[in-house]
């Protein structure tokens, strides 16, 4: 698949795809830190996009730290551009997006789903009141069928409305929120280092796997609501997240 077959969709491109094809642009052109990217121009010919949607994309590179704008002169590969990010903390992503992107055939096994209330923790996270109604979601989702991602997702029940029997629970939430004007565009979250909980390694037989990084995440919208509780289980032999640091 080229660059510009994979960032575009109907003569569209999504920024977030395209930024990731930048990326992988550096790599695959051997450039090093301080070789000048192509021009702008070129780029919006290479990708067969416009020249204001490759301008998005490399101003997140530049937001990042992997390109180096000098005014006058052009965008060139940064110091770090060396490490490249492949799952830069920084960046919000739903976990089926974030396994695709590193190259998995997602697959995903709806465990439970049901209606609670929100107890003390959930209400103080999400910021509404204990015993607000929620939707508990419970998922493993798969890497080319090894076990990656074992998720539990707390959801405003007023945000997803509806029969809950009838909706496909294996979707991407952050798309079936964004259905109802719910669009999820940050989030605040925790990262540790943990077992799986016994009982859900048991039941799921998920044990003797290691260790998991536990991202526990409220999701906020665009206008600060928060929807989204998410608590996911990341096979850390499998998974990791890359921070950059600068002084």
């Amino acid at each position: 698949m080229t660059a510009a077959h994979s960032a575009t969709t109907g003569g569209r491109a999504s920024t977030p795809s395209l930024r990731d094809e930048l990326a992988q642009l550096i790599a695959d052109d051997g450039l090093v830190p301080g070789d000048r990217l192509p021009t702008e121009a070129r780029l919006a010919e290479r990708f067969g996009v416009a020249r204001s949607t490759i301008r998005e994309a490399l101003k997140r590179l530049e937001e990042e730290g992997l390109v180096d704008a000098v005014q006058g002169k052009g965008r060139f590969v940064s110091a770090i551009a060396a490490a490249i990010v492949e799952r830069p903390i920084t960046r919000y992503e739903g976990v089926s997006e974030m396994l695709s992107r590193l190259g998995y055939a997602v697959t995903t096994s709806v465990f439970s789903v049901g209606e609670v209330e929100a107890d003390a923790a959930q209400a103080e996270s999400l910021q509404v009141e204990p015993g607000t109604p929620l939707i508990r979601l419970a998922r493993l989702r798969y890497g080319d069928d090894e076990p990656l991602v074992f998720s539990v997702d707390h959801v405003l029940r007023d945000a997803l409305p509806g029969p809950i029997a009838h909706r496909d629970w294996s979707a991407p939430l952050t798309e079936s929120l964004e259905a109802y004007g719910q669009q999820v565009t940050s989030s605040v979250a925790r990262i540790s280092a943990v077992e799986l909980p016994f009982e859900i390694a048991r039941r799921h037989r998920l044990t003797g796997l290691g260790p998991w990084l536990l991202v526990t995440e409220t999701c906020l919208t665009r206008t600060g609501r928060r929807v989204l509780l998410a608590e996911d289980y990341h096979r850390g032999a499998a998974i990791g997240f890359n921070v950059r640091r600068q002084r």
